[in-house]
């Protein structure tokens, strides 16, 4: 007898369906085909002992079990559900009705319960759009594919749930999420906000600069100066996140497995910190089975790499495509899969390997070239692609225990908003460019108009400062994100002035 069901693959962060055809003969053998990885292929004991300690039993007969297309590899453990139902059935043990409306997912403990499994949102996603009528999946998952319209989204904790409900004998509750009422309710909920941070108002006013214009910005400063604590807060001043990026950055920590428990949608921009330790694999995503990196998972939100020149060269190296394209595409000898990358670089440092370069009263242990050599870490090509360079300084004792009110993140965005949005009308017409921070050399000559006298400005000061030539655009860029703020069509001198100063590590003799 020939039963099929219907399970989801999951490659990059879209869903592809698997169909899984069980077939019963004469014999004493079980066949497992189709290109199954070891975690599909132990699915045998797993579903064996769910079947005996659930009432029911492994069929004592010939079994090829197909999972379709044959040429995709199938991994992972999801398919546990999928493969006991088709069993069941074509053992004729369960009544066999038509399994085509249906999506079953879920990895089986040996007690018959379920475990979650990854990926629920995009699998979801793709049911509704193939036209199947639901999706069975655990019940972990359940809020996640929830907000799926249009498709009966069933959460069960064991199998026997899904063989009562097959065979008519109970019904499922279906999960609905109101997607717009979960997208409001969460999107202010932050933990963090600017009025924490005592002092730095010029810090301050960079990372709204960097936030307003999608720029990537370097922190340099000694220890304690406050740079984490600013970098933590950039998220609260972003622009809040559309309900389309909500649902794409819920999709990439779906995949990931990185969404909380019972949570349905990532309302507020992702904020991802990893240790100097990691990996480049970790870092932009892939391995044996391809996962999405950290990289991705700050996709619509910031990537915050604290102690910069700690990490691995390599590392950091890898970092460059994404930051240009902002793509990361895993390849393999049979298939590729593309993670988006759409994200703030926000990194900080010490100036030196002791931290006190340039303090104003602690004195700089560090030999002869030692600064310049700490600095080295950190490539020309990477530093190139980071607009905004800002020295942090300590703060004072008088302006830690002032009393005098400090803004609020509300009050930041705010400006932030009305500056993006004169962006978004700017680059209505041009394609993957909704920011200044993602304009191109021949956009900057038709966007970026300066005066003369912005002209000469701007000529003396790359003299002066001994501003490198990669420092040009990077200005024109920040100019007019700060021309934006002001609500300035053109760009004044004092723009020019103010972008010049965020340039501190292009500067020769920084490092002396």
């Amino acid at each position: 007898m020939l039963i099929k069901t219907f399970g989801s693959a999951v490659y990059g962060v879209n869903a592809t369906t698997i169909t899984v055809e069980v077939n019963t003969s004469k014999g004493g053998k079980f066949y497992l085909v189709g290109l199954p990885d070891n975690a599909v292929k132990e699915s045998q004991q797993r579903i064996d002992a769910a079947l005996k300690n659930t009432g029911f039993r492994w069929p004592g007969f010939r079994m090829i079990v197909n999972m379709a297309p044959a040429d995709i590899r199938k991994e992972g453990s999801s398919y546990d559900l999928t493969i006991a139902i088709g069993i069941l059935a074509a053992s004729k043990q369960i009544t066999c009705i038509d399994f085509s409306q249906y999506i079953i997912m879920g990895e089986l403990s040996l007690d018959g319960a379920l475990q979650p499994i990854k990926g629920a949102l995009p699998i979801a996603i793709q049911a509704r759009k193939e036209g199947f009528k639901g999706i069975i999946l655990p019940k972990q998952n359940a809020r996640e594919a929830g907000i799926v319209s249009d498709l009966e989204v069933f959460g069960v904790e064991s199998i026997s749930e899904v063989i009562d409900f097959f065979e008519g004998k109970t019904q499922l509750q279906t999960t609905s999420i109101d997607t717009r009422e979960e997208f409001y309710a969460q999107l202010n909920n932050t933990e963090f906000d600017f009025s924490d941070v005592k002092g730095q108002e010029n810090i301050k006013r960079a990372m709204e600069i960097a936030a307003a214009g999608g720029h990537n910005v370097i922190l340099i400063g000694p220890p304690g100066a406050g740079k984490t604590m600013l970098a933590k807060r950039l998220p609260t001043i972003l622009p809040p996140l559309t309900i389309l990026e909500a649902l794409e950055t819920t999709k990439i920590h779906s995949v990931a497995g990185k969404l909380a428990k019972h949570s349905a949608l990532i309302s507020v921009r992702p904020f991802r910190s990893p240790h100097h330790t990691i990996s480049d694999v970790a870092l932009v995503g892939g391995g044996g089975v391809p996962q999405p990196g950290e990289i991705s998972l700050a996709h619509n939100g910031v990537l915050f790499l604290d102690e910069l020149p700690e990490f691995k060269r390599t590392v950091l190296e890898v970092m460059r495509q994404p930051l240009e394209d902002r793509t990361i595409t895993v390849s393999r000898a049979k298939f590729s899969v593309q993670y988006p990358a759409s994200f703030m670089l926000v990194a900080s440092m010490n100036p030196c390997p002791c931290g006190y370069y340039n303090h104003p009263e602690k004195e700089c242990v560090c030999g002869p070239g030692v600064v310049q050599k700490y600095l080295n870490k950190v490539s020309g090509p990477l530093l190139d692609r980071i607009d905004i360079h800002v020295e942090v300084t300590p703060v004072a004792f008088s302006e830690l225990t002032a009393k005098r009110f400090s803004e609020k993140s509300e009050s930041v965005r705010e400006r932030v908003v009305r500056a993006r949005d004169l962006q978004l009308k700017r680059f209505e017409t041009i394609e993957e460019v909704h920011c200044n921070a993602q304009m191109s050399p021949k956009m900057l000559q038709r966007i970026c108009v300066i005066s003369d006298a912005g002209s000469t400005l701007l000529k003396k000061a790359m003299e002066r400062l001994g501003l490198s030539a990669r420092a040009y655009d990077r200005i024109l860029k920040v100019a007019r994100t700060i021309a934006d703020l002001a609500g300035s069509e053109q760009i004044e001198t004092e723009h020019l002035a103010e972008a010049i100063q965020y340039r501190s590590l292009d500067r020769e003799g920084w490092a002396g």
